[in-house]
């Protein structure tokens, strides 16, 4: 089998030298969770990056805080109708504004070393794409590039022989407990999962919990629709998907365990018999500031681990009778025929409908699998070729799964 090369360093987009006054940074996300934590590690670095542009969703007064405070040159609102508050937040400065889709794809091409494709949902994949085939290098932290529309990503990454860099906790662990290796010497590949707030719930208590309970993840601080499908074991089982891509490796070669502590976060077994895990606290200051470096290490003032103060470690097989959504996951993954673009679009919508409170927790999976049926069905689902074929599947699905919610909802 062939080496995994899509994560080593190459010329084309290749980050500043040390000897450079930084490394200039395009982030894309600049308001959300993972954005918010690159600005930390941009502050903290002593003027080892400088940020071209900022792009962010509809929160123009936010989105302008943050350029003024990373001195960007150009920032991009993906909302149109927030151009005008944005240019207001900026007077006085000598930062460029725009809004729009296609000022968020401008915002992605300016010259930088390296892009932090962090902006949430199918949103992202444009722009992230358009970075990519111009030969930046990638810190990916936007789970749909992969999901959605994983082999034309990674068959562009090929083509443009450019870097991507897993900000994921879970494929940056694996990303380094790799190191060099063959990926013919790779027996198996573990991404853990915390199992969020209801790994000790019932099957009745998990299906009446309310967007509340949901939201209370006791480990990570993240955005709205991560924690949930974190809730649900739905982000795990699109974690091993993007795993599949990004790493090259097959299904069967993919394992999850369940681990409470979220310090473990990914394990690689190797065919000699070791096993080479990535350990860090649960904070994504650590891969996030791993990838902005790479191949170097920054100073930071990420969460230090202590193994002594945790006391144990514990691991366990996920329950798929209790987390129905990772078994869908899986199983999209291994039908193929673009089943994970369906398979994330439907759970998008479904996420969104449970935290207006039109759906229950439990039904996610069930409109979510029921999506994945249809689309097999009817001949929707396939393998899409291109990202514009990606986000089309996508655009049906979600259209098809938001007329259906009314229906399933009033049927449960």
């Amino acid at each position: 089998m062939k080496k995994v090369v899509q994560l080593r360093p190459s010329r084309s987009g290749e980050a500043s030298s040390p000897d450079a006054d930084s490394r200039r940074v395009v982030l894309l996300g600049a308001t959300g969770s993972i954005g918010r934590s690159t600005v930390e590690i941009i502050n903290g670095a002593n003027g080892a990056f400088s940020v071209a542009a900022v792009a962010g969703g509809s929160d123009a007064k936010a989105l302008a805080a943050v350029a003024i405070e990373l001195g960007a040159d150009f920032a991009a609102l993906a909302d149109p109708s927030g151009y005008a508050d944005l240019k207001a937040a900026l007077s006085g400065t000598a930062i460029e504004a725009a809004a729009g889709p296609e000022a968020v794809i401008e915002a992605a091409l300016r010259p930088a070393d390296i892009v932090v494709g962090a902006i949430a949902g199918a949103a992202g994949v444009a722009p992230t794409f358009a970075a990519l085939a111009a030969g930046r290098t990638i810190a990916l932290a936007n789970k749909e590039c992969l999901v959605c529309a994983g082999p034309a990503f990674m068959r562009q990454a090929a083509a443009s022989g450019t870097k991507l860099l897993p900000v994921d906790s879970e494929h940056n662990a694996i990303f380094q407990a790799m190191g060099d290796a063959e990926l013919s010497s790779v027996e198996m590949i573990t991404l853990t999962a915390s199992g969020g707030p209801f790994r000790t719930w019932s099957v009745e208590a998990i299906a009446a919990a309310t967007p509340e309970q949901a939201l209370a993840h006791p480990n990570w601080s993240m955005g709205p629709k991560v924690t949930i499908d974190s809730a649900g074991l739905m982000n795990k089982g699109l974690e091993v998907i993007e795993a599949h891509y990004l790493f090259g490796i097959e299904t069967a070669r993919l394992d999850v365990l369940v681990h409470a502590q979220s310090v473990v976060h990914g394990l690689v077994a190797f065919s000699d018999g070791s096993v080479s895990a990535g350990l860090a606290a649960p904070d994504m200051k650590v891969p996030i500031a791993h990838c902005l470096s790479h191949p170097r290490r920054l100073v930071t003032k990420a969460r230090r681990l202590d193994l002594a103060a945790i006391g144990q470690l514990t691991f366990e097989r996920p329950d798929f009778d209790r987390f129905p959504a990772l078994r869908v996951a899986l199983d999209a993954l291994r039908a193929g025929r673009g089943l994970p673009t369906v398979l994330n679009a439907a759970n998008e919508i479904a996420v969104e409908a449970f935290l207006k409170r039109r759906i229950s927790f439990h039904e996610i999976a069930r409109i979510v699998e029921q999506a994945c049926e249809a689309a097999l069905s009817d001949g929707v689902a396939r393998e899409p070729e291109t990202i514009d074929e990606a986000l089309a599947i996508d655009c049906a699905v979600r259209e098809r799964t938001r007329a259906r919610l009314p229906g399933i909802a009033a049927a449960s």
